[in-house]
């Protein structure tokens, strides 16, 4: 009874610890969840309150890039020239397309050609973003009429603005009739902007050519102020506001990069060479060889940067093939040379020098039509064509004596001493005389005639004669010997 009692108050007293573990434990286990939810909470808040922050760093960054000025920087610092006038209407474009609301001039040029700076010009009077010239040095001859199409002009100490009097390609002074265009362009272009016309024309006088300084050119109203750099003059045009400054170069598809290098003049020439001087070897050498991949090379790397830039249409590219057609027949279908062979390369200059020139320039802005534009590039495809022969010539001659020739082209002639004669005359003197067949005749061959001379012939009734066997002219006809056998 006594040991029954003392388990029940050991069974007593560990139920009771269990349940003492148990209920510390459930009070444990509240005081856990109840952290766990507190810090749940502070989580909760914490992701709240950086969304929110993050909602109120866009929102200021959205408002800040709303003020913040954008300057589309455009590199003039090569000869004006075609290459050059497309390089600054696409930057235009794409200055228009980006939102900017400045285009930034950075010029360095000493000038160039007049047509390309007339284009430069017109289109930056029609430009709908203010246009902003800095005079990175030298704003001189076409570089002075573009800079002072712009709305306004800033200078780096040192430089200089003006000379803009038209010389030839050896600096020779044109014409009064070209220096008077000149002027006219450029009081034209000054009263645009409002500047002095008059400070404009003495730019191109040819008796006392004017050139100013930042000091004078601001003096004279022709510059708004004299900075250092482009952010000088960001800084400047803002008023001390926040700017961002966008280089055209930095903004350059890889294709826009190579289309802009094939266009380069030189490049431009050296396909020309590479299309007309492949043609003329090919022809001079017969078959199909490594002078035509040449020329079909040149006209691909020349027409294909014309036709992205719009400059080539399908009618030039298709009149340059007919060219080609009308010298082929010319050459191998119709006897001489005529009016295929002229008609076929007035075809093929032409379309080269149409593929060079914006059409859109031969129509002025009053309806008329005008082919000066026409002029420089038929010039430079002549100019071309004629080193690419010479140099062909030179190039043939070269090769000839070499055994690299015969990689390239068939080195065959058709010699008399092997029989390749046309049509001769006199044969009819032949008549009744022995000659020697020169080839196994099947009946028709060669035969061989007691002066060596070597001829075309044929047996007569249809006969056959072996190689060395004697035989006897009975008549010639058209070039043509006919033979029997000696009885």
């Amino acid at each position: 009874m006594g040991n029954n009692l003392a388990k029940i108050k050991i069974i007593r007293k560990s139920l009771a610890e269990k349940v003492h573990f148990t209920v510390a434990y459930k009070a444990e286990f509240r005081l856990f969840c109840l952290c766990l939810r507190t810090e749940y909470e502070f989580y909760i808040i914490m992701r709240r309150f950086i969304a929110a922050a993050c909602a109120f760093v866009l929102c200021a960054a959205a408002y800040g890039s709303d003020s913040l000025a954008v300057f589309y920087r455009i590199r003039i610092d090569s000869d004006i020239n075609r290459q050059s006038q497309r390089r600054l209407v696409l930057g235009l474009d794409k200055a228009c397309k980006a939102g900017a609301d400045y285009v930034l001039l950075d010029i360095d040029t000493y000038g160039g050609a007049v047509d390309a700076a007339d284009s430069i010009r017109t289109a930056v009077l029609g430009c709908s973003l203010p246009v902003v010239a800095f005079v990175n040095m030298q704003a001189a001859s076409a570089g002075a009429l573009i800079s002072i199409a712009c709305d306004s002009i800033y200078m780096k100490p040192g430089s200089t603005i003006g000379a803009a009097t038209v010389v030839d390609a050896s600096g020779k002074v044109m014409p009064d009739k070209y220096q008077s265009f000149m002027r006219g362009m450029m009081r034209s272009t000054a009263k645009v902007n409002g500047r002095d016309p008059h400070i404009a024309e003495s730019m191109v006088d040819t008796a006392g050519v004017l050139s100013l300084t930042p000091d004078e050119a601001v003096e004279a109203g022709y510059c708004e102020g004299v900075c250092a750099d482009v952010h000088e003059v960001a800084s400047a045009v803002t008023s001390g506001e926040d700017y961002v400054i966008v280089n055209m170069d930095d903004d350059l598809t890889w294709l826009e990069r190579l289309v802009h290098l094939l266009l380069n003049p030189v490049l431009q020439g050296i396909f020309l060479m590479m299309i007309i001087g492949g043609i003329y070897i090919e022809i001079r050498t017969p078959g199909i060889g490594l002078p035509l991949a040449v020329a079909v090379l040149g006209a691909v790397l020349y027409f294909s940067p014309l036709f992205i830039e719009n400059l080539a249409a399908y009618w030039e590219i298709l009149l340059f093939v007919a060219g080609l057609v009308l010298i082929g027949l010319e050459i191998f279908v119709i006897p001489g040379f005529g009016v295929c062979g002229i008609s076929g390369i007035v075809a093929v200059i032409l379309s080269l020098a149409f593929a060079m020139t914006d059409n859109s320039e031969l129509f002025r802005f009053d309806g008329t039509f005008t082919l000066m534009p026409v002029l420089m590039p038929v010039c430079t495809v002549i100019v071309s064509a004629s080193a690419a022969i010479f140099g062909s010539v030179l190039i043939v001659r070269k090769l000839y004596s070499t055994r690299s020739f015969d990689h390239i082209a068939l080195r065959q002639e058709l010699s008399s001493s092997e029989g390749f004669t046309s049509f001769l005359p006199g044969l009819e003197d032949l008549v009744g005389e022995n000659v020697v067949a020169f080839v196994d005749m099947h009946p028709s061959g060669k035969v061989k005639t007691a002066d060596g001379r070597i001829i075309e012939a044929s047996v007569k009734f249809g006969g056959f004669a072996d190689k060395g066997e004697t035989l006897r002219v009975v008549s010639a006809e058209q070039g043509r010997l006919y033979c029997e056998k000696l009885r």
